[in-house]
């Protein structure tokens, strides 16, 4: 009983206290991750608050759940085939950046494959990534896991 009663208390104070904003929210959810405790306790960026999430994703137990399904604030994974799609961009990014930028070529080609984008698409596809090459590749330092989730927001 004591237990609840300090969940409580410490419900009411992180609820109370802190500034509400979505840019609070995210930086807390980078320190505490995804799960009840995050979409209970939203736009805090207090360390009570960032304590109170933690405290309730792990008391509850939930962070699988909602990485699996996607819920929670969670993000799905996508399927096995995304994890060897990530191993190819991270492998081929030179390639990859290459084919994108001239809108066609073997890396682009092995890409859609991967991504299981239908025959008939694939020059739909090329040109959607040559005309986003900016937002696919937005630096010169771009990391591959930023290039792959990228290209998968821009052609959800």
């Amino acid at each position: 009983m004591k237990k609840y009663l300090i969940v409580l208390a410490l419900a009411v104070f992180v609820f109370t206290f802190g500034v509400n904003d979505s840019e609070a929210a995210a930086k807390a959810q980078m320190n505490t991750g995804c799960g009840l405790g995050s979409t209970l306790i939203e736009g805090n960026d207090s360390l009570l608050a960032q304590l109170g999430i933690t405290f309730l994703n792990g008391i509850c137990g939930n962070q699988t759940f909602g990485i699996t399904l996607g819920t929670s604030g969670c993000k799905k994974f996508t399927s096995v085939a995304s994890t060897e799609t990530q191993n190819f961009v991270a492998k081929n990014m030179e390639g990859l950046a290459k084919d994108i930028a001239m809108g066609s070529g073997e890396s682009l080609d092995t890409l859609a494959e991967l991504l299981a984008v239908p025959a008939a698409e694939r020059v739909e596809f090329n040109s959607t990534l040559q005309a986003s090459f900016s937002d696919i590749f937005t630096s010169e330092s771009v990391e591959a896991g930023d290039v792959f989730d990228n290209i998968v927001t821009l052609i959800s």
